[in-house]
């Protein structure tokens, strides 16, 4: 197994892709039934198999990531053969990230002394989607690109 496997929660989400993957299998509803009650192991793999496959197609589609902490916020593009950081870290302990009336001051007022930008870019350095993986494991969210755009003209 490449990635990880999906969670009850997000198999619950794709039942009509889990279908179609068990129907490329030649795997029907009764088949499935029986395997999960006879053969045990083999539902573990073919989860396994359609896990990666669902990790693989959302990878490939993701192009910003954002990790959002207390005082630091880490804000993703994520080229095909780079990744580009954007680090936001804020001084001012009294306010957080995290709150959404301390966030909302900090979108309208982003050149604050107390607030820090830093920006590098690298080589991926193994696979491109294994490195969104672990980042995406280690708490980052999938997002779009309007904070990444919004920071990068404050600091270019």
């Amino acid at each position: 197994m490449k990635y990880r496997p999906l969670t009850k929660e997000q198999l619950l989400e794709l039942p009509l892709e889990f279908a179609k993957f068990l129907a490329t299998q030649q795997i029907d509803k009764a088949k499935w039934k029986q395997l999960k009650i006879n053969k045990p192991k083999i539902t573990e793999e073919e989860l396994a198999i359609f896990s990666d496959l669902v990790w693989e197609n959302v990878l490939n589609k993701t192009n910003y990531i954002e990790h959002i902490s207390e005082h630091h916020l880490n804000v993703f593009k994520c080229n095909s053969k780079e990744i580009i950081r954007i680090y936001v870290k804020w001084e001012d302990s009294s306010k957080s990230f995290l709150n959404e009336e301390d966030f909302q001051w900090f979108l309208n007022h982003p050149l604050n002394e107390k607030i820090e930008y830093f920006k590098a870019s690298k080589k991926y350095t193994s696979e491109r989607n294994m490195e969104l993986f672990k980042l995406i494991e280690m708490g980052g969210q999938i997002s779009d690109s309007k904070l990444f755009d919004n920071l990068i003209q404050l600091i270019d």
